[in-house]
């Protein structure tokens, strides 16, 4: 099954922003077209506003609630609308596996829009627009991005991360929860998930061993979150060269004296940050080809995404 992205439309392209532009994304446009089915959604439209249109902001009531409402005339007010549309709207994406926002906007920005007090003053950039924040309320463990934030290689690398590894959860426990189905799926995310937090990995490990505690859908929901909450810390070098060791110590009985100093220098390498870390992934994978372990093979560590994406190069 495809994976599910819901994107702001003017991200795709689409001419929907109130100055009658977009802000097509070469990324979400080009490199992960081919891997994903996009779900459009621009909620200003939705709601029945034109393009273009008059500009609207986040500004507090005299009781410090958030309104969306018109820049030049703030007594038109939309935060009813946009209320009543995410109500509808958004028990239908619970399949998403990810989405992708517009930066900076007063609906669809995931953080730094600007906010204004009830005089109109600015306040900063301390806002979340109205939709984006309903729709992380519903769907807490929902990978979550703005598109300007793609542009970054790190940010980039661990939103795709999260979306892959929230399809293949999605995936395993789509014809019912079990705990077997629990256990197998954690085995395969050990490392990455070390890889990301240390503590989470022993956090989620508890509570799987605890599975029988819980009802089975708490636990179903539960593990989802934490686990998203633990792969949204970015991955340092620090980590991956404590992941890349444990994995090495699964091949010391199997490698000659010369072939562990190769692996040992080129992790060390990287760590030091003279190598990517595709490189020492790829001496792992070569030895375990000579020397098959399947329970290493099947970390999902090796490839959390498709090698196409060239994310780790």
């Amino acid at each position: 099954m495809a994976i599910k992205i819901g994107i702001s439309a003017c991200v795709l392209g689409e001419k929907v922003r109130y100055d009658g532009g977009h802000k097509a994304s070469a990324f979400c446009l080009q490199q992960l077209l081919p891997l994903v089915s996009y779900v459009p959604i621009c909620p200003e439209m939705a709601i029945g506003m034109p393009s273009p249109r008059p500009a609207i902001r986040l500004q507090l009531d005299e009781k410090q609630n958030v309104r969306l409402v018109q820049s030049n005339d703030t007594r038109i007010d939309h935060t009813q609308s946009m209320l009543d549309y995410t109500a509808k709207t958004l028990p239908r994406f619970s399949d998403l596996s990810g989405y992708i926002v517009c930066a900076k906007s007063p609906s669809c920005g995931m953080e730094r829009v600007r906010l204004f007090d009830a005089k109109g003053q600015q306040l900063g950039k301390l806002g979340v627009g109205l939709y984006t924040h309903q729709l992380m309320q519903k769907y807490p463990w929902l990978p979550v991005e703005e598109d300007g934030r793609l542009f970054d290689a790190d940010l980039r690398e661990n939103f795709i991360c999260r979306v892959f590894s929230c399809h293949d959860y999605q995936q395993t426990m789509r014809d019912g929860f079990s705990i077997g189905k629990l256990v197998v799926f954690h085995s395969r995310y050990k490392f990455l998930v070390m890889a990301h937090s240390p503590a989470a990995y022993r956090t989620l490990g508890r509570l799987v061993a605890q599975a029988k505690l819980f009802a089975p859908d708490e636990l179903c929901q539960r593990y989802l979150l934490e686990l998203m909450q633990a792969l949204k810390n970015i991955a340092t070098r620090k980590q991956h060269t404590n992941v890349l060791q444990h994995l090495q110590g699964f091949l010391k009985h199997s490698l000659n004296a010369d072939a562990k100093q190769e692996l040992t220098e080129l992790i060390h390498r990287y760590r030091q940050g003279f190598v990517p870390l595709l490189a020492p992934i790829t001496l792992l994978q070569h030895h375990l080809k000579l020397q098959p372990n399947s329970y290493v093979s099947s970390q999902r560590y090796f490839e959390p995404y498709p090698e196409s994406l060239g994310l780790r190069a």
